[in-house]
C-alpha cells in the first residue's frame, strides 16, 4: 500500500511517499520540499508532486497542517488556505484521505521515533507513564498531547499557542502592552515562534536603546531575521541577540511546562519543530529546564516528566502516514 503523507506549514510544505511494507515499517519512496507562500493552494503543490512518475496507486493520502482541523476541513493559520480532505481525496482519485493538525502529526509519528532521533534535556521518572505533550516552535507555535488510555497514546490536537501571554518581569509586562496595542490579542505564539523572536528582538533593541549593528542588517538581509538573530546569539557575537535568544528560551520554556501541566504529561513531554534543535546547546545548558521546573508546588512532578528534544524533522511526515496507515 502507498501513502502520501505531508506536513504543510506557513513557511514550507513536505510531501512524502511511503510504502506501508509491513505492520510496523514505513518505507519512504520519494520526498520533495516546497515553498507554501509561492503556492495559490495545497492542490497546486500536490498537482506538482504528483505529476512525478510514480509506479503504483496512492490508496491513502493524510496531510498535516498548521491550523485547526475541523469536520476535516482546515483553514491554515499562517497561509491564506482552505484544505478539504473531500476536496483533496476526489480531485487526486485517492480510495481515503484525511487532514489532521500538524502536531497531531508529530504526535503519531512519537512512537515511530528511534533513540536517536531524541535528545534528553530532563530524564525524569525512571517509571514516567501518562499523557504526553508535545509543543513545537516555528513559523509558529503549535501544541498538542497523547491521552494515555492505560494501554497507548492516543494523539489529539490542541490550538494551546493561541492562548493568551502571560507576562512575569517588568520588561515583559512592557513588550505585552505594546504588543497588545498593535495586535489587540497576545497570544503566546506572537513571541514562542520565528516571527516571535524578531518581535522580542525589535522589542529588546527599542527598549535598550541600542541600533541594530550594520553587520547584523546585512546577515538579516542574506539569511533572515530570525536564523540571523539565532546566530548571533549562539555565537554571542551580539549581546542584544544573545538576551533575546536567551528570554525566547525562558519564553518557549514557561509555555511548555504550562501545557505539560495542563494536560498532566506525566508521561513526557516532546519538544518538536525546527528552531529546538537550532538552538540545542542552549536548550541543554541549563537555559530551558530551570524555567520549565518553577511552577511552584508542582515543581515535583514537573521534575518527574521526561522532557526530549524531537531531532528528526521528519516526526510530522511519519506521523502523518503511519496514522494513514492504521485507518
Amino acid at each position: 500500500m502507498q501513502i502520501l503523507a505531508g506536513d504543510i506549514g506557513g513557511t514550507h510544505t513536505r510531501l512524502a511517499l511511503y510504502r506501508a511494507s509491513s505492520a510496523t515499517r514505513l518505507e519512504l519512496v520519494t520526498e520533495q520540499t516546497y515553498s507554501s507562500q509561492a503556492h495559490e493552494s495545497i492542490e497546486t503543490i500536490l498537482q506538482r508532486f504528483l505529476d512525478q512518475p510514480i509506479t503504483q496507486p496512492i490508496e491513502r493520502a493524510c496531510l498535516g497542517l498548521a491550523g485547526p482541523v475541523i469536520d476535516q476541513t482546515c483553514d491554515t493559520t499562517n497561509l491564506p488556505w482552505r484544505v478539504s480532505a473531500a476536496e483533496i481525496r476526489r480531485r487526486f482519485g485517492f480510495k481515503d484521505s484525511w487532514l489532521l493538525n500538524d502536531l497531531e502529526a508529530n504526535a503519531w509519528g512519537i512512537e515511530m521515533l528511534s533513540e536517536a532521533d531524541l535528545f534528553t534535556l530532563n530524564p525524569g521518572s525512571a517509571t514516567a507513564v501518562g499523557n504526553r505533550s508535545i509543543i513545537s516552535a516555528g513559523t509558529g507555535l503549535g501544541e498538542a498531547g497523547l491521552y494515555w488510555n492505560g494501554q497507548s497514546h492516543c494523539p489529539f490536537p490542541s490550538e494551546g499557542g493561541h492562548t493568551d501571554f502571560s507576562p512575569t518581569d517588568a520588561l515583559e509586562f512592557a513588550l505585552f502592552e505594546k504588543l497588545s496595542n498593535r495586535y489587540g490579542h497576545v497570544s503566546w505564539e506572537r513571541l514562542v515562534s520565528g516571527p516571535g523572536l524578531e518581535t522580542l528582538h525589535a522589542f529588546l533593541r527599542s527598549y535598550r536603546g541600542i541600533d541594530t549593528p550594520e553587520w547584523l542588517r546585512q546577515e538579516m538581509n542574506r539569511i533572515g531575521a530570525a536564523p540571523a538573530i539565532a546566530n548571533a546569539g549562539m555565537e554571542k557575537s551580539d549581546p542584544l541577540c544573545r538576551e533575546s535568544v536567551e528570554r525566547f528560551v525562558r519564553l518557549y520554556a514557561r509555555e511548555a511546562g504550562n501545557h505539560a501541566l495542563n494536560i498532566m504529561a506525566t508521561g513526557g513531554v516532546y519538544l518538536g519543530g525546527g528552531i529546538a534543535p537550532r538552538i540545542l546547546p542552549l536548550l541543554r545548558d541549563d537555559g530551558f529546564m530551570p524555567t520549565f521546573l518553577a511552577k511552584g508546588r508542582m515543581r515535583h512532578i514537573m521534575q518527574a516528566m521526561p522532557v526530549s528534544v524531537i531531532l528528526n524533522d521528519k516526526a510530522a511526515l511519519i506521523g502523518a502516514a503511519h496514522y494513514a496507515r492504521l485507518q
